[in-house]
């Protein structure tokens, strides 16, 4: 399983950006895929999860009202829309990707095993 995260780059605060994650296997519609991020000096925290399967997502509280996640099933990639973007949002962004498991546990990035490389966003103000 490979996964392609793409999209990043350079944005003033306010603005807007769209991250793309693409999975390649066939079992897609099965998984959870999820965005975290990593600040410099900081942990990885979760930003956003989609279960494909039922379509249930979550957000962190920073994300929420801000981003969105959407799916495109014919080229198996979950984006990640995020919108009034702010300083702290700057970071490098990862998608993960898992098989199916329990909800409450979709926050918790050990439970990830399908990794894709990070993609930069940088917010200025």
């Amino acid at each position: 399983v490979q996964l392609q995260a793409s999209g990043g780059g350079l944005v003033q605060a306010g603005g807007s950006l769209r991250l793309s994650c693409t999975i390649s296997e066939p079992t897609f519609s099965r998984r959870d895929v999820t965005w975290f991020r990593q600040a410099p000096g900081k942990e990885r925290e979760f930003v956003a999860a989609v279960r494909l399967t039922d379509r249930s997502t979550a957000f962190s509280d920073s994300a929420k009202g801000r981003f969105t996640l959407s799916r495109d099933n014919t080229e198996k990639t979950v984006h990640l829309q995020m919108s009034s973007l702010r300083p702290e949002d700057t970071a490098a962004y990862f998608c993960a990707a898992r098989s199916r498991g329990v909800l409450s546990s979709i926050r918790d990035k050990t439970t990830y095993y399908y990794w894709g490389q990070g993609t930069l966003v940088t917010v200025s103000s």
